[in-house]
């Protein structure tokens, strides 16, 4: 039996996710360059590769039965001390990110897994580094934001080396529910950010 790691994610899509990506280096996370940004709805899961057919097939039930919706960031949290993880916020789209991930973990499915901590959406920016680091992270990007219409989801497979690789997208049917916020600047970060 030849097992492989698997994860289940929204990726924030550019130039969002590669300026968090040079963030979260810039702050001295080894793993930044190894993990596209992105909102975890299933963490990393050793599954048999065998499974990985009937795994696209339910998440391709899970996408049909979806329907766009609009995300957006906003500044940021940390999960300090119980986990040593400083994140951007996801201020729209939390609830429609955790009912995707519930069903993407439905007990019915091919990936049923309980968590260690409750689900809590959020983009990682800074994980097991120093907490002066970790302490920048969390105030460098306390005025972070971004918005787009989230359309689809990714299973993603982590290699020998570590990097995790997309293996392929779920688009939602259907038309983007309108956000419900302001108009935000698009990726805005404070002057001198990057």
């Amino acid at each position: 039996m030849r097992t492989v790691t698997i994860g289940v994610s929204i990726a924030v899509p550019e130039p969002h996710g590669s300026q968090l990506q040079q963030l979260r280096a810039g702050f001295g996370d080894a793993a930044a360059h190894g993990i596209p940004t992105h909102v975890t709805l299933l963490p990393p899961t050793e599954v048999d590769a065998s499974l990985l057919p009937a795994i696209e097939t339910h998440l391709a039930e899970v996408a049909a039965a979806g329907r766009p919706f609009p995300m957006r960031l906003s500044g940021t949290g940390t999960f300090r001390p119980l986990s040593p993880v400083v994140f951007v916020r996801v201020a729209e789209g939390a609830e429609a990110c955790a009912r995707l991930q519930k069903q993407v973990r439905d007990a019915s499915g091919p990936v049923a897994r309980e968590l260690q901590f409750p689900y809590h959406p959020h983009v990682t920016v800074a994980h097991g580094i120093d907490d002066a680091a970790m302490d920048r992270a969390f105030e460098e990007l306390a005025d972070y934001e971004a918005e787009w219409p989230c359309t689809d989801f990714a299973l993603y497979e982590q290699g020998a080396d570590g990097v995790w690789r997309k293996l392929r997208e779920f688009a939602f049917s259907g038309a983007v529910v309108p956000s419900q916020s302001a108009h935000v600047e698009r990726g805005s970060l404070p002057t001198g950010q990057l």
